[in-house]
Formats: structure tokens, C-alpha cells, sequence
């Protein structure tokens, strides 16, 4: 399992790779997907439950 740390520079170097190689439109792109994966991630592991925070 990835900690906290290794996940954050893994992160910082795929989007330091995508704004160096693709520019500023795939620099968003993969903090767009990146974000969205995390949301769906943290959904299946069970740390974030969706119908609690619709029902407030």
C-alpha cells in the first residue's frame, strides 16, 4: 500500500510531466481525471460515503 508521500510525489510528477510535455490544457486534463479518480478511489476503499454528505 502507497502512503501519503509516495502518492503525493507520484502525483507531482505526472502533472509536472504532463504540463512540461503537453502544456497548460493537458496539465489540467490529468489534475481534472487525477481528482476524479481520487474521488472514485476513496468511494470504493470506503472513506467517503456520498450519501451522507447529499443528505445535509
Amino acid at each position: 500500500m502507497m502512503n501519503a508521500a509516495t502518492t503525493g510525489l507520484a502525483t507531482g510528477v505526472a502533472l509536472g510531466f504532463a504540463g512540461y510535455f503537453g502544456g497548460f490544457w493537458a496539465f489540467l486534463l490529468v489534475l481534472v481525471l487525477g481528482a476524479a479518480g481520487l474521488v472514485v478511489g476513496l468511494v470504493v476503499q470506503g472513506d467517503l460515503d456520498i450519501r451522507a454528505r447529499r443528505q445535509r
